[in-house]
């Protein structure tokens, strides 16, 4: 089956998630944080170069997750491609990345904050961490007050949390603590796994108007077929031709 292109549309925010093909070394499996720290200032750099304005990320021994907006089509793919040719590099491993990462187009005002809690939280359902803000190497520190704020470009959904910074960050903080909802988390992993948008039915037909592919999967099946224009009106009571019943030993039956 060939794959799904890269679901786009502008101004939209994407959640994309790239595994690693082999885990990095992190503080507990190895000694020091040289290796995360580095690519967290590659990281840095590969955004501005490549416009992609992060709001939101984490990084994992397993994955790096990014809540992001890209100035174009490209930008969310040449920043991973760009991070991942400097792994390479220093690495000297061979591969970087396990396949293609995963990316879906989050709905303003409705879905990037869940997304961004489900993000910065990943790190305590990896059990690394007991709270995602004492987790280094996120941007969950920086939007709950405990750490400057570092290569994120707030997202307009995180400022209408409050009038100033503290605000900002007591609101959020009180949202992180209450958690996601099953639902709320199913639906952002689904969509993720499935490279389809996570939004209403509004916004998902909105976005079929204006995003590089559809929104949403296909309905499986074939679709029906329209009734041809010049077909005969159907009789509400359809003679019978004098067809007699026939008893047989299946039942009855008509000839």
């Amino acid at each position: 089956m060939a794959r799904l292109p890269r679901l786009y549309a502008p101004d939209l925010p994407h959640l994309a998630q790239a595994r690693f093909a082999s885990p990095l070394a992190m503080p507990g499996a190895a000694p020091g944080a040289d290796m995360p720290d580095r690519i967290v200032a590659w990281l840095a750099e590969d955004a501005r170069t490549q416009k992609v304005a992060i709001h939101g990320w984490v990084l994992t021994p397993d994955q790096l997750v990014l809540l992001a907006t890209p100035a174009g089509p490209a930008g969310m793919s040449a920043l991973l491609q760009a991070l991942g040719r400097r792994l390479a590099a220093h690495l000297r491993s061979g591969r970087v990345y396990a396949g293609r990462f995963r990316s879906t187009l989050v709905e303003p005002a409705a879905w990037v904050l869940p997304a961004l809690i489900w993000l910065e939280t990943l790190p305590v359902r990896q059990a690394l961490v007991a709270e995602g803000e004492h987790w280094r190497w996120s941007s969950a520190a920086q939007h709950m007050g405990a750490a400057p704020q570092g290569l994120v470009s707030d997202h307009t959904d995180y400022w209408a949390c409050g009038n100033t910074p503290f605000d900002r960050q007591a609101v959020y903080r009180r949202m992180v603590l209450d958690g996601l909802g099953l639902t709320q988390a199913r639906r952002i992993e689904q969509a993720l796994q499935g490279q389809w948008a996570l939004g209403g039915e509004a916004f998902l037909a909105d976005l079929s108007q204006s995003a590089s592919r559809r929104p949403v999967a296909a309905r499986r099946g074939r679709p029906r077929k329209a009734p041809a224009d010049n077909a005969p009106p159907a009789l509400e009571n359809p003679p019978d031709n004098n067809v007699s019943p026939i008893k047989s030993e299946l039942g009855d039956t008509r000839i």
